[in-house]
């Protein structure tokens, strides 16, 4: 009599129908995991999901983070159809302009604090609630921190504040996870070529205020770390890594 295979393990991506996301989706699959991407463009996650379908099980399920009753409503379906999560990957989030503190408007800063933090939160709250309940219980969260949640560019304060706060809140998930068996890291990525990232070539204002190109790094490096650290017991945790282009400036930004 031989054992029954394992069954796969159940992740879900935020933001994963482009960028970084879909290519964390994407290595995820590789490694054998059946994947459920999230994101508000229903047309942009079907897309990408029958792209990814080729390398393995993978869902498309709306939502806006931003909105508790979205989140609850896709934790529900995720359960309702998997059974359970064994990893949540937070990472959808936007910017905003990069123009001066003072002219930043205040629905500009509330858009990206609603879907680089409250999201991350909200994403958060739902998965403790059915990580604590499900058997074997437990899971694993990792958050999208940016190079931003050590180091600012010039700038960009909503999005260098939201990103220290992740710092925050992964380092609050991994205290209040540990007598669950949750365990919560964080990937700091700099440069990971995207389209967010394209502009980079061009040139992007430095520290000391000048104009400089800065190189980039296939974003499929990063799924590669995703799943290191996915696929570790949940006995261990990366608690942070920063996965950078080497030659970028120093830590990012110096």
């Amino acid at each position: 009599m031989t054992d029954e295979p394992a069954k796969a393990k159940i992740a879900l991506v935020t933001g994963g129908g482009t960028g970084v996301g879909k290519a964390i989706a994407e290595a995820l699959l590789a490694a054998g995991f059946t994947v459920v991407i999230t994101g508000r463009r229903q047309d942009v996650l079907d897309k990408a999901a029958s792209e990814l379908a080729r390398g393995g099980k993978v869902r498309a399920i709306p939502a806006d983070i931003g909105d508790p009753g979205s989140v609850a409503t896709l934790f529900e379906t995720v359960k309702a159809e998997f059974g359970r999560l064994d990893l949540l990957v937070n990472n959808a989030g936007m910017g905003a302009p990069a123009v001066p503190m003072e002219e930043i408007t205040f629905e500009q800063w509330s858009a990206v604090v609603g879907a680089n933090l409250t999201g991350a939160f909200l994403c958060t709250q739902q998965a403790f609630r059915l990580m604590k309940a499900q058997a074997p219980r437990g899971g694993r969260i990792i958050n999208n921190g940016s190079i931003s949640a050590q180091t600012p560019r010039p700038n960009s304060a909503p999005y260098t504040s939201t990103k220290h706060a992740i710092t925050g809140l992964t380092k609050s998930t991994a205290l209040d996870g540990r007598p669950f068996d949750i365990a919560c890291g964080q990937i700091d990525i700099g440069n990971a070529a995207t389209e967010m990232t394209a502009r980079m070539a061009g040139g992007v204002q430095q520290a000391n205020g000048e104009m400089a190109s800065e190189p980039t790094i296939p974003a499929s490096h990063i799924g590669d770390a995703v799943v290191y650290m996915a696929s570790l017991p949940l006995e261990a945790n990366v608690l942070t890594m920063t996965v950078m282009a080497t030659k970028m400036p120093l830590v990012g930004r110096g």
